[in-house]
């Protein structure tokens, strides 16, 4: 073999030593990428399987905290039902307990209520409402001071218009930031709740049944407080003063 076709075979085993050598570099650097995907995807996977497990807790949570539980002495219509049930005569009150003109009508008439209920002229159902937790720099006051409420209607039902009385004798302004939990559950105890009624108020057990019993109520034609019926006529005379009401309920009465 000439010097020159040796030459020409040494230049073409570089060229192909070159050539493979890239070939081995191009399928490490497509091994690399390969496994980084591979990599990737898994880490995609176990990522979403996560979310997937955390959002379903979040939505099994959310059910527990939604469970619609009602009190004990509730009505199907949303009401606490007060007195005994074959009194002559139902009142229906419909109140909000940061709203300014319940509290003047609770301050007027419970009372006259709480004796009515003792003497069973009349059966009281009680609409502890929360639609104005809006005026309340977002404590959610109405639904707070609504939920002790049906919580002592659950568990203390005789305590529940002395306790409704305190709070609205402690009645904060609207627009203030409320009563705290604490400022509500001594209002409850030396209104007679027991110490175990006041310790679940913090358990907010009823607030999802308070929603729907407020949203209920609204659909019924009822758009503001106190609105008060007297066996299903509202009342329409002097809500604010002592004695209109008691003798609307006294006329009631001879009537039945």
């Amino acid at each position: 073999m000439g010097k020159q076709a040796r030459e020409a075979t040494r230049e073409r085993r570089i060229a192909r030593d070159a050539a493979q050598r890239r070939t081995t570099r191009r399928n490490r650097v497509l091994a690399f990428a390969g496994g980084l995907v591979i990599i990737g995807l898994v880490v995609a996977i176990v990522v979403a399987v996560l979310n997937a497990a955390g959002a379903s807790g979040d939505k099994q949570s959310a059910a527990a905290r939604e469970r619609l539980v009602a009190p004990a002495i509730a009505t199907a219509q949303g009401a606490l039902a007060l007195g005994k049930a074959g009194a002559p005569v139902q009142l229906e009150i419909y109140l909000d307990y940061m709203c300014p003109y319940c509290g003047r009508f609770e301050r007027a008439n419970s009372g006259e209520l709480a004796r009515m209920v003792a003497d069973g002229e009349v059966r009281v159902h009680l609409y502890p409402l929360s639609f104005l937790d809006k005026m309340s720099r977002g404590t959610r006051y109405s639904t707070r001071a609504a939920n002790a409420i049906a919580t002592v209607g659950d568990q203390a039902p005789d305590k529940v218009l002395a306790f409704s009385a305190a709070l609205f004798a402690s009645q904060p302004a609207e627009g203030s930031r409320g009563l705290s939990d604490d400022e509500i559950a001594r209002l409850a105890s030396d209104s007679g709740v027991p110490p175990a009624t006041v310790a679940r108020f913090a358990e907010g057990s009823f607030e999802p049944w308070l929603a729907a019993s407020t949203s209920a109520v609204f659909e019924t034609g009822v758009t503001s407080t106190p609105t008060v019926k007297i066996n299903g006529t509202r009342f329409t005379g002097d809500l604010y003063t002592v004695g209109p009401l008691t003798e609307a309920v006294t006329a009631a009465k001879a009537r039945s």
